[in-house]
């Protein structure tokens, strides 16, 4: 995707944890999603705003609440491409859910929506989403913004659109002290987002300073070491593993199912020594969404198949197929041998 040749400016940090304060009172007071909030704050940020409702009913009681029907409101803003027609979008989403969590996150993505309203640079729609209940409420969007009903959810009639959605971030935050990131790429049953988003990232992470993780561990410094390649090997299982689980690591990997690539990035407060504010965060997101938003077609010269044991480093799907393919071509001879005798 060519280099991160773009100039960051977004300063606007302090705003982003005022957001994120105002955001936590009116959750508190409403008990649950502030809607209307989210409604009015959106509006005056100068966005297209729209809410869907939806409800889904469970084979099985969730283990928080012990109920089979889920019913919640997905609120999101749409900034209209001044430079284009509305044919294609970007989506910024953040997922709120009972209790105290994403209030960092939401607080930052009205303060991008605030600061990228004042750009004229934008040739994408770019869609502010924020789902309830996770997962369901990414699924519930999806489906109605796709006119398609893969799941059985109920959902209300979605009044606006934006262009084809070309890619997405899924932003996970609850402290104003974030030490690192953590990236998320598995989707459901297993999928991946292309190569390059994940690159573009790193990129990103490394033009800015910040601490990025793969599985929530770092990349060794000497990578040429007996630990440093046992180190990249857990790094690796991780990554089979919650392949193989099938299950989505975040609300990105549904996005995977539309062929829309999207991750999901997750600040992390640990104890290590580094602290980012909020500002070099914004800046980051910015520097992404405008080397997406420069994007001419879908992302697609790049891996779709690969494995990762470090944010910088990448098995591809030629070097370990070969090896998997030998290892089914014998269990075949051996079938077929004991088939004959």
């Amino acid at each position: 995707m060519g280099s991160t040749m773009v100039e960051e400016q977004f300063v606007h940090g302090e705003k982003a944890l005022s957001y994120a304060r105002e955001f936590a009172g009116a959750r508190k007071k409403a008990g649950g999603a502030p809607v209307a909030w989210l409604e009015d704050t959106m509006r005056n940020l100068g966005l297209e705003v729209y809410t869907q409702t939806f409800s889904r009913t469970l084979p099985f009681p969730d283990e928080a609440t012990e109920r089979f029907l889920v019913k919640g409101t997905n609120v999101y803003g749409i900034l209209r491409a001044p430079r284009a027609a509305s044919t294609e979008s970007l989506v910024l989403s953040v997922p709120i859910s009972e209790g105290a969590r994403n209030n960092q996150a939401l607080g930052l993505m009205l303060a991008l929506a605030s600061y990228f309203r004042g750009q004229i640079y934008w040739a994408k729609d770019i869609i502010f989403l924020v789902n309830e209940h996770d997962l369901i409420g990414m699924e519930a969007w999806l489906e109605a913004y796709h006119d398609v009903n893969i799941t059985g959810l109920t959902t209300s009639v979605m009044m606006g659109r934006a262009g084809a959605i070309q890619a997405a971030v899924s932003l996970e935050m609850s402290s104003d002290v974030i030490t690192s990131f953590d990236l998320a790429v598995e989707g459901l049953n297993g999928q991946l987002p292309n190569l390059d988003l994940v690159n573009l990232f790193n990129a990103f992470c490394q033009k800015n300073s910040l601490l990025c993780t793969i599985q929530g561990k770092l990349q060794r410094s000497d990578w040429d070491s007996l630990p440093a390649y046992m180190h990249s090997l857990q790094t690796m299982m991780l990554m089979v593993l919650k392949q193989g689980s099938g299950r989505p690591q975040g609300d990105h990997g549904l996005f995977l199912r539309y062929h829309i690539e999207a991750i999901t990035v997750r600040g992390i407060n640990s104890f290590r020594q580094y602290k980012y504010d909020m500002s070099t965060i914004g800046k980051t997101l910015e520097g992404i969404f405008r080397k997406l938003n420069n994007l001419l077609e879908r992302l697609h010269q790049s891996y779709f198949f690969y494995l990762l044991p470090s944010l910088s480093r990448f098995v591809s799907i030629g070097i370990y197929m070969p090896a998997l393919g030998f290892l089914v071509l014998i269990l075949v001879l051996k079938i077929s041998f004991y088939g004959t005798v």
